[in-house]
């Protein structure tokens, strides 16, 4: 049970409730009647017959192979998957406890006594404690209400379907409002939606007396305010909740009325200002008018789902992995989410359309499921599930004039995704796009990125920033003039704001991103005893932006020439920003100039951008901006008057060393010829915390000792700066006249040393210092320290003669750390290097994370190559997100990766320059697996280090490795 447990802690993030550990408990004296506690259990083994020994495989167990070996990559993700089901799936005892504590909540239900009938705005009737999950406003309306025993009390939902899984278990109760106490014309004004919310509170108000309730709460049906339910929790426990749902009878309005270009909230009863509009110059209300028609089809949409069920076996199976799948992206909860119910409805969609087969199996559900949504663009094409709609429904053409994203009911009346953006929908299009491309990799653990690894938007996205003080989005709808959408959205002026303030940022931040998402607002709870929250109240609004690399950072916002008809929209779009400018084509055009001295400010356009025009066109203040990303830059910087994260510096560094490098190899009058010349400092791959910084010396502060030539420093002027030396190895050609004596190699290397500041002093006039061990060259106020290499040394290095007069070839630590500096530190330099020029965020990211080290004193054990490797992991196997393309989301996910990976049970295999096979990974795993106690606690493989595991074979310990979990 414990490790059922395990794995179920992962895809839910949530550990076992109390409950949970007593259902386990309950189980425990079944099993302990299998032997006594004290006696001891032996296990003999079976003894099987001859014929039972080599009976051949059944048709049942041959099936069951060849699905795992044409549909899974092994048979242990058939085993991951299986478990996972059987983990999110209820026991029968909680069914037993769902199933006792809905039938006595029915039998509450069914004994609600009569109430006189009084006015829709009248109160009194309610006593004090309980309140009305409603926010008035305005606060009349007309007609008549009084409360009355529910018509019928059904289940609904996925828990009657079979699809209902853990952790979060919500049961749906459908209570039918008696017709007597609606009208047909309630659909007017919000009558109905507040004669459901006075019912709703009536059933509070009488459950409240009842001991077999216990904590009774309100929310809203996917944050929709017109949509209030009541929770209910069993007095003994709280793993599940009932959701109460108070609707009309079947049929009781016409679905005609609903259509969303019909006008049911008069603005002369909204506003209270009288109006000469007639009806038929109403704006429409479409979400008014969809949230009123989801109350009326609930049953009918489980008959539906019911019917298509019961034809595929793994209908529920396929619909729990795409919950899972929904959860870990944080897609199925909240406004405008794409819900289990939805999930239920999509796979009905490509059952009933013959996309998927009912004989698939829930791995395969999933996978087409994914696929459709990668494919299919409902904010374009929308899709119906009604096979033969009435006359009376509307078309799809009006559903997309209405609304962004389109999916249409069985009935043909009613868009299941009103409430959605078409950000939100290109979000799940994108999520299904990526899991489409990780899963058949075979050197990605695709069950366990795709299913069990959580993808927050704060580790997704490359940048995010909040909008705080939400009252202010007030003022944002008197400035758009969005009198229309508040009355359809009921006064909720964030939800009203929300798909304009998108459509602003989109506009302006068009070719920079690659995808622009926003959080989905949570379901609001409050308690039965309080007022309805405030729109305000809700948590801030976060926006995620996915860059475009080669985009985003750019200065420079060139429009429509002045002479075009869509400059004036240029000019509208940017206000006082955009100006006429020449460019070097001569042509004349719009443009936009943004702040971008550094590549720090650079990489903050993107926050220019955001709160300008909410500034221009929303009157949201900059104040209400939070914009994430500046914090982390601000870490980094190096100090100098222009704000600078060091990028720059290791730019200067970079080219001085390439400079120096082709001299090198151009050099004349060397013995030997250079074959490479290689970086081996941190430095030249963009990963230093402080790069070298150009110094311009000042001689007059230095006196000239003629001896040693060196520089001393003068009485009462300040000490020299400290320069750190840049690491560079020069290999050079092997040949017959090499020594095969250590001790000679070391005199010829230092004789190099001396040919090579000879030369670069006549033939190019530097500064040089030779020593035995290097040489050292300043140029461009940088200093080089030249390591002149033999390959063939650390192999005489391991070579001895014993007391025998035999050859003896031993390793060595002196041997092992003269290959580390002259072949695997320059190797590694060169392909960081390049894994720099691919993404331009990977040094900072690097800078950003040893700072963190620093600050956790975590520096000696985990070195900079170390740390530099598991950055480079980030960027070359980011699933199951894509690669980071700003400092601080890299940095997340490196604490993410710190905190979560498997050290003890899993190699982390960097593949860098993309040399690793297939073959390769499973060789290291299984390599790692068999020598996994004589190998370190943290294990990095690469291309040329697939068993050892070099760079982290001294450090770090156990002991600091379980300290690093504990901070993070």
């Amino acid at each position: 049970m414990k490790k059922k447990a395990t794995v179920a802690e992962e895809p839910v993030e949530m550990a076992p409730s109390e409950e949970e550990e007593e259902e386990e408990d309950s189980e425990a004296p079944v099993k302990a009647k299998r032997s006594k506690p004290d006696e001891e259990v032996v296990y003999q083994p079976v003894k099987l017959s001859r014929s039972d020994l080599y009976r051949p495989p059944t048709a049942e167990e041959l099936s069951q192979l060849k699905e795992t070996e044409s549909l899974f990559h092994c048979s242990l993700l058939k085993m991951q998957m299986e478990e996972l089901l059987r983990e999110v799936a209820l026991s029968e005892h909680r069914r037993q406890q769902i199933d006792s504590f809905t039938q006595t909540v029915t039998e509450l239900l069914q004994a609600v006594p009569d109430s006189p009938e009084v006015e829709v705005s009248d109160l009194s009737w309610l006593s004090g404690a309980v309140k009305i999950p409603f926010l008035l406003m305005p606060k009349v309306t007309k007609g008549k209400f009084h409360m009355a025993p529910p018509a019928s009390v059904d289940l609904i939902g996925s828990y009657p379907l079979g699809t209902c899984t853990k952790p979060r278990i919500v049961v749906d109760l459908a209570v039918t409002i008696p017709a007597d106490v609606l009208h047909p014309k309630d659909i007017l004004n919000q009558r109905y939606p507040r004669k459901r919310a006075l019912y709703l509170a009536g059933l509070a108000q009488y459950l409240a007396s009842s001991s077999d309730i216990g904590a009774m709460r309100y929310s809203c049906l996917h944050g929709n305010r017109l949509r209030p339910v009541l929770l209910l929790t069993p007095p003994d426990s709280s793993s599940f909740t009932v959701r109460v749902h108070a609707c009309p009878p079947p049929g009781f309005f016409k679905p005609s009325r609903f259509h969303p270009q019909r006008n049911n909230i008069r603005t002369e009863w909204y506003t209270g200002l009288q109006t000469s509009q007639s009806d038929s110059s109403e704006p429409p209300t479409p979400h008014y008018n969809s949230s009123v028609l989801g109350d009326l089809l609930p049953r009918a949409h489980l008959q539906f789902l019911s019917a298509v069920s019961s034809q595929c076996s793994a209908f529920a199976k396929g619909v729990a992995l795409l919950k899972v799948w929904l959860r870990q992206r944080e897609l199925d909860q909240g406004t405008g989410c794409f819900n289990g119910f939805l999930a239920s409805m999509l796979l009905a969609y490509l059952l009933t359309t013959h996309r998927i087969s009912n004989t698939m199996t829930a791995y395969q559900l999933l996978r087409n499921s994914l696929n459709f949504l990668a494919s299919a663009d409902l904010t374009v094409n929308g899709i119906s599930l009604a096979k033969d709609p009435d006359s009376t429904a509307p078309p799809l053409a009006e559903f997309h004039s209405a609304f962004q994203v389109v999916f249409v009911d069985p009935s043909g009346h009613l868009n299941m995704c009103a409430d959605m953006t078409a950000c939100t929908y290109k979000q799940l299009q994108h999520e299904a796009s990526v899991s489409m491309q990780f899963w058949d990799n075979p050197s990605v653990d695709g069950f366990h990125s795709l299913l069990m690894t959580p993808k927050p938007m704060i580790r997704t996205s490359d940048h995010v920033f909040q909008l705080c003080e939400l009252v202010k989005l007030q003022s944002s709808c008197k400035k758009l003039n969005l009198l229309s959408e508040l009355m359809d959205h009921s006064g909720n002026y964030v939800h009203a704001a929300l798909p304009f303030i998108l459509s602003l940022l989109q506009q302006g931040l068009g070719q920079r991103v690659h995808l622009l998402t926003h959080s989905l607002s949570p379901d609001p709870e409050w308690s039965v005893e309080s007022e309805a929250p405030k729109h305000k109240a809700q948590p801030p609004l976060a926006f995620g932006l996915l860059l475009r690399q080669e985009l985003a950072a750019s200065v420079l916002e060139r429009g429509p020439p002045a002479d075009s008809p869509k400059a004036a929209e240029f000019r509208q779009l940017w206000g006082s920003r955009s100006e006429l400018r020449r460019f070097q084509d001569s042509a004349i055009t719009e443009a936009v100039l943004w702040d971008g001295e550094s590549m720090c400010q650079k990489r903050l356009v993107p926050k220019q951008i955001v709160t300008h025009l909410l500034r221009l066109h929303a009157d949201i203040p900059e104040s209400c901006v939070r914009y994430v990303g500046a914090m982390v830059d601000d870490v980094i910087k190096t100090g100098s008057e222009v704000p600078s994260t060091g990028e720059e510096v290791s730019l200067l560094v970079v080219q001085a060393y390439d400079d120096l490098s082709r001299k090198l190899w151009k050099l004349e009058g060397l013995p030997l010829s250079i074959t490479a010349v290689q970086g081996a400092h941190p430095a030249l791959r963009y990963t230093q915390v402080f790069p070298p910084q150009p110094l311009k010396m000042d001689y007059s502060f230095f006196d000239k000792e003629k001896t040693s030539r060196s520089l001393v420093p003068k009485e009462g002027k300040p000490c020299p700066t400290y320069i750190t030396p840049i690491t560079m190895i020069c290999h050079m050609e092997g040949s017959g006249k090499w020594p095969h004596d250590r001790l000679a190699i070391r005199h010829i290397r230092a004789a190099f040393h001396i040919n090579l500041g000879e030369l670069l002093k006549k033939q190019h006039n530097y500064t040089c210092r030779p020593c035995p061990t290097h040489l050292d060259v300043w140029k461009d106020g940088l200093a080089f320290r030249i390591q002149v290499a033999y390959h063939r040394e650390p192999q005489v290095l391991r070579e001895s003669v014993n007391a025998e007069g035999l050859l003896v070839v031993r390793d060595n630590e002196e041997a092992q750390a003269l290959e580390m500096a002259t072949i695997h530190k320059p190797l590694l330099t060169s392909t960081l290097h390049g894994l720099q020029q691919e993404h331009p965020c990977f040094g900072s990211v690097c800078r950003l994370v040893k700072r963190w080290l620093g600050a956790q004193l975590f520096s000696a054990d985990i070195t900079e190559d170390t740390a530099d490797l598991l950055v480079a992991s980030l960027f070359l196997q980011p699933a199951p997100f894509t690669s980071p393309g700003s400092p601080q989301v890299g940095f997340l996910r490196f604490l993410h990766l710190l905190s979560s990976f498997d050290w003890r049970n899993n190699p982390l295999i960097v593949n860098l320059n993309n040399q690793l096979t297939a073959t390769d990974y499973t060789e290291i795993k299984n390599d790692f697996m068999a020598s996994r106690e004589s190998l370190p606690v943290m294990f990095i493989a690469t291309p040329k280090d697939k068993k050892l595991s070099m760079w982290t074979k001294r450090a770090p310990s156990v002991q600091v490795s379980g300290h690093k979990y504990l901070l993070l």
